[in-house]
């Protein structure tokens, strides 16, 4: 049960915020902030108030039930009356249960996904070229927009690495889930005597970092400018476009080479190099809250294998909530995608809710 004094601060803090919005006085940087606040308050107002009002209403229906006088036919709609008000309670109390679980401030934002090749050689960047086309398709079903940051290709047609932009609602709390090492187990096209191989890709997903959010001294950065079209490079440049930047107080090192421009990739450069940073910082956090690191689904780390594509079966086995699909064609194109992608979801909604104090 939820303690009353935790809804009413949600119904006081809406109308106050309402009342805020309203003014005419109210700051342009405070009105961006307090209206995404109070639309997400907006999403269970009207739960909450109900919430506080079960009590008053009843106590009201108990008293028809319990009047001498009262008809029986008023008797007997006032009891089905609290039936339903008791049903609807527990569900009002179920969603403001999710909405007070702790939010993770990244949530919001837009992702920064990276996907790299692992162990598996070839086959290893054939399968990293299967995984961009994937999220590639989520995207395009979710009408999410997606812009490729930087893409190197290997000898066999598949991409050593891929980091891509995605923008769109609430992207990092629909993608965090992916990070982790991807394993593949097939047979592939230069097997001459159909032995299955284990390949496997790295997937970081990052909350994409504004400049509010962490801030980057021009003095811890060392910049590097070289010509393109060394190791992943895809085309060679009469200029110095390149562009290596090191954040020396962490020693996060990002180059960038896609682009003709110096300054565009610098600026690419730039905006992984945020993430990471931010990222770092969120994962130090996370490790001074141990606690809350054994109540999440994994332990967040990257090198943690979290999911198998088993072509010769035609499954995809998520190892994190012992789910598996007998769909790997349609898990691939991205069409059977939120039926894991819910469920790790929905467990992560459960360990937290289990852990929630009242």
């Amino acid at each position: 049960m939820i303690p009353i004094e935790k809804v009413k601060i949600i119904i006081d803090t809406y109308e106050k915020l309402e009342k805020e919005l309203a003014s005419s006085n109210i700051d342009k940087k405070d009105f961006v902030k307090k209206s995404k606040e109070y639309s997400s308050l907006g999403e269970v107002i009207i739960e909450a108030k109900a919430y506080v009002n079960f009590e008053k209403d009843h106590q009201e229906l108990e008293k028809i039930i319990n009047e001498k006088n009262g008809e029986e036919e008023m008797i007997k709609m006032a009891e089905n009356e609290i039936t339903n008000l008791s049903q609807k309670k527990t569900e009002y109390e179920k969603k403001l249960k999710i909405y007070l679980l702790p939010k993770d401030e990244a949530d919001t934002k837009n992702a920064i996904l990276e996907i790299r090749a692992g162990t598996g050689g070839l086959e290893a960047t054939l399968f990293v070229a299967d995984l961009y086309k994937m999220y590639e398709k989520v995207c395009l079903n979710k009408k999410w927009s997606f812009e490729i940051i930087n893409i190197s290709k290997s000898e066999a047609g598949g991409f050593k690495d891929v980091i891509l932009l995605i923008k769109g609602n609430n992207i990092f709390s629909f993608l965090k889930f992916e990070s982790g090492v991807h394993r593949v187990q097939r047979v592939p096209e230069t097997e001459t005597q159909g032995r299955v191989h284990t390949s496997a890709a790295t997937v970081a997903v990052l909350p994409e970092a504004e400049e509010v959010d962490i801030k980057i001294n021009e003095k811890d950065l060392r910049i590097d400018v070289f010509r393109s079209g060394g190791p992943g490079g895809q085309s060679v440049n009469t200029t110095d476009s390149a562009v290596r930047i090191t954040h020396l107080p962490t020693g996060v090192v990002v180059s960038q080479q896609d682009e003709k421009s110096q300054h565009k990739n610098r600026a690419k450069a730039m905006k992984i190099l945020r993430a990471r940073v931010y990222e770092a910082e969120r994962e130090k956090k996370d490790k001074e809250r141990s606690r809350d690191r054994k109540n999440q689904i994994g332990s967040g780390d990257r090198s943690e294998r979290i999911r198998t594509y088993n072509f010769p079966q035609g499954r995809v086995t998520d190892h994190r909530i012992n789910l598996t699909l007998h769909k790997l064609e349609e898990f691939l194109s991205g069409d059977a995608f939120d039926e894991i992608s819910q469920s790790l979801r929905i467990k992560d909604q459960e360990i937290k809710l289990t852990n929630l104090k009242n």
